[in-house]
């Protein structure tokens, strides 16, 4: 029986069962598609990361023996469209049986689906053997509940696959260490240098532009510092624990002018194309931090944990929770326009010029810059969730639809309600000055609301609680804010109100 079997570009695990058999029956298909660089316009450094990983991993499995059918993205024979490029296959080699992993995107999951069910061969779908949880598996979890807490559901992962565990308690007597996570980089903590790798993906590129497709964002061509393969995210993973781990916890929600990763680990682009799975990466945590202990803490391991076994194992079943409806989610009616500095950087306000800048310049930004500057400004001048999502999913290398719309649209945005997010996410610009060093050197003071020379977000803030009122006061994490809100001088609110309005009907003169 001839076999073929799809990989999707974020289906780069080399351990995967399907690889222990070596049949010359078989064969593997990968393939460049317009499909995939066109439905959102991506950042240079994200298609460029994800065809050179994709071309790797092929040539890992043909130097293994495997039969591979490679599309690079101008090939002749590409038509672009997975499903052709398929069927074109099925035919040409007169395939038997067609299988293929299950993607974590609904878009490619319905359109595999469906064209399975044209097909008279057998199909089969297999799991991806990459995640720690059932695709389904939260949605069971969180059944006949009203509230879908984070918090629970990490526990459970942590009982389940004892991680930081001592007789069914957790491991120093607390559950999370989130309020130890909250430091401030001053600088006077060392950061070892970032580990890069010289890839050169000229070539690449160069295809890239050839075939038309139009991106954002920049890119060093002969120096690109994300892994593109197993052994380069196994080194990368190596590296995070040896000399970043240490101080991980303590600074990960920390944000300085002068840093891009600060002690992040990098390992988002690798494990979201599963080239390293997120098992490997706790054992490894866990490994260095039983080694390195006390010099280690449990609050810099435990921080790090949470965010894989828990954040991102939660967005995956919330996603899948609450697809496809949760894509058009818009609770608070926003439907304002996202400024043209978002694209091109060129802002007066500090701290968006450096987020937006280092993601223009690096396909990166970290969770808190993502939450708290970027998500925080998008929410407080109301743009459309439509209009983040499609600038989340494109300007981040490691951005694949599962993970980044429950970010930004429940997280980031609070566009469904609060099914992720127990309150909204926004703040003023002392929350800014207390995590970074961005308002020290702005044209903007943090401590006016309604000069020429004001903050932005401290009007805004004000203003998106008034104008979000009717929504938001029931919400309990919001009262005391209402409170302070409710007591505020008319005359007082009302200048603020027309600030705020001001900067939203210009948000590019800020």
């Amino acid at each position: 029986m001839k076999k073929l079997r799809l990989i999707l570009g974020d289906q780069l695990n080399s351990e995967h069962s399907w690889y222990s058999e070596n049949s010359e029956n078989t064969s593997y298909c990968l393939f460049e598609m317009r499909q995939e660089t066109d439905y959102v316009k991506h950042h240079i450094q994200k298609i460029t990361g994800f065809f050179a990983a994709m071309r790797n991993f092929a040539n890992d499995l043909k130097s293994k023996g495997h039969s591979v059918i490679y599309y690079t993205l101008n090939d002749t024979q590409n038509t672009q469209e997975l499903t052709k490029n398929i069927n074109q296959l099925l035919d040409l080699h007169k395939i038997d049986c067609f299988e293929y992993q299950a993607p974590d995107e609904y878009r490619l999951t319905a359109q595999l689906e469906e064209f399975c069910s044209t097909l008279s061969i057998p199909t089969n779908c297999y799991s991806t053997e990459h995640f720690y949880t059932e695709k389904n598996e939260l949605a069971h979890f969180f059944k006949g509940k009203k509230q879908f807490l984070m918090e629970s559901f990490y526990r459970n992962m942590r009982k389940k696959h004892q991680i930081l565990m001592v007789n069914q308690q957790p491991e120093g007597g607390k559950w999370n260490y989130d309020a130890s996570n909250r430091k401030k980089w001053k600088g006077d903590v060392l950061i070892p240098p970032a580990l890069n790798f010289d890839n050169d993906v000229s070539a690449i590129v160069r295809e890239i532009s050839a075939a038309g497709v139009t991106t954002l964002g920049k890119i060093n061509e002969t120096y690109f510092e994300y892994p593109i393969s197993r052994t380069q995210a196994l080194a990368q993973l190596n590296y995070f624990c040896e000399h970043l781990l240490v101080h991980f916890g303590d600074y990960q929600d920390a944000m300085h002018t002068d840093q891009v990763f600060l002690y992040h680990s990098k390992l988002s682009f690798a494990m979201n194309t599963k080239m390293i799975s997120p098992k490997e990466i706790v054992e490894t945590a866990l490994a260095t931090y039983r080694k390195r202990e006390p010099e280690i803490a449990i609050s810099q391991v435990e921080g790090f944990i949470r965010q894989i076994i828990g954040w991102r194992e939660y967005m995956r079943g919330m996603y899948w929770m609450l697809m496809p409806n949760y894509k058009k989610e818009n609770f608070l009616n926003n439907t304002n326009k996202l400024p043209d500095f978002f694209w091109t950087g060129k802002t007066k306000m500090n701290c968006l010029k450096n987020v937006v800048n280092n993601s223009l310049d690096n396909g990166y930004a970290h969770h808190i810059q993502r939450l708290m500057i970027t998500g925080n400004f998008a929410l407080l001048t109301q743009i459309n969730p439509d209009e983040i999502d499609a600038w989340y999913l494109g300007i981040y290398v490691d951005a694949i639809e599962w993970v980044q719309l429950p970010n930004t649209r429940g997280m980031s945005q609070f566009a469904d309600g609060g099914k992720i997010a127990t309150k909204p996410y926004v703040s003023s610009g002392s929350y800014i000055s207390k995590m970074s060093n961005y308002c020290d050197s702005c044209v903007y003071k943090k401590t006016k609301k309604i000069e020429e020379d004001a903050c932005p977000f401290n009007a805004l803030y004000w203003n998106f609680l008034d104008e979000k009122q009717d929504k938001l006061a029931s919400n309990f994490r919001m009262k005391m804010m209402y409170s302070l809100l409710n007591k505020m001088p008319p005359e007082d609110r009302a200048n603020i109100k027309q600030k705020a309005n001001h900067i939203i009907n210009n948000l590019d003169a800020y």
